[in-house]
């Protein structure tokens, strides 16, 4: 009789255990992630593992290289602006899914071929569009704080949905006297408890103020 434990063994590849790290780390964060636990998740011996990830800070490289591999990148010959507007928009979507990733993704000494070819492709996409190589730079550095910055953010909030965003912001005006915080309670009652406000609209709001100004230092440079 085929041993079921033996087969599972015998399909076990580098991209199987680290999307199972990935799964693992959505669900319960990296820092609880073990080369045991990921054994169990697997059905194999965590010492299996180690013929496919040389050790912990290897796993963490295909990880987050995995999570490069999601963010979409334009095609060829896309202009820069569209291009920069939806690798932004993925990259946060990317992110959201990827919760423990956000502040890791940059650190990696040893990056994967997707985290390699993502910055050479952004970077090509400027150049071929006429930025120089420091405006380039500048580019890539102000977007990338942009969004790990927002991606940082936006959970930390202390709410999740436009109801609870309301729930919150009337409890915290509830706790002074009217009239205390004038322009807190502008914000408040004509912007973020309007119907439809969704916090995450002002992603976007952001993310073009900057391609305004990448616009005209481009024109200017």
């Amino acid at each position: 009789m085929t041993d079921p434990g033996a087969q599972r063994r015998g399909r076990l590849n580098r991209d199987r255990v680290l999307r199972a790290a990935v799964a693992l780390a959505d669900a319960s964060g990296i820092e609880s992630l073990t080369m045991r636990k990921l054994g169990v998740e697997l059905g194999v011996e965590a010492m299996s593992l180690y013929r496919h990830v040389a050790n912990k800070g290897d796993l963490v490289d295909g990880m987050i290289d995995i999570v490069f591999g999601e963010i979409d990148l334009p095609a060829d010959g896309t202009a820069w602006r569209p291009a920069m507007r939806a690798r932004a928009i993925s990259a946060r979507a990317a992110m959201s899914r990827h919760r423990w990733a956000v502040g890791r993704m940059e650190s990696r000494t040893t990056p994967g071929a997707a985290t390699l070819r993502h910055h050479d492709a952004v970077l090509g996409i400027l150049r071929a569009a006429g930025f120089s190589v420091p405006l380039a730079a500048h580019a890539y550095s102000v977007l990338d704080s942009y969004i790990y910055g927002f991606a940082i953010q936006e959970p930390s909030l202390p709410f999740e949905a436009g109801d609870d965003m309301a729930k919150v912001t009337q409890a915290i005006m509830a706790r002074f006297a009217s009239g205390e915080y004038p322009h807190l309670t502008e914000i408040a009652v004509e912007h973020v408890l309007q119907p439809g406000y969704d916090y995450g609209d002002e992603f976007e709001y952001g993310l073009d103020l900057i391609l305004d100004g990448l616009e005209r230092a481009l024109r200017t440079s």
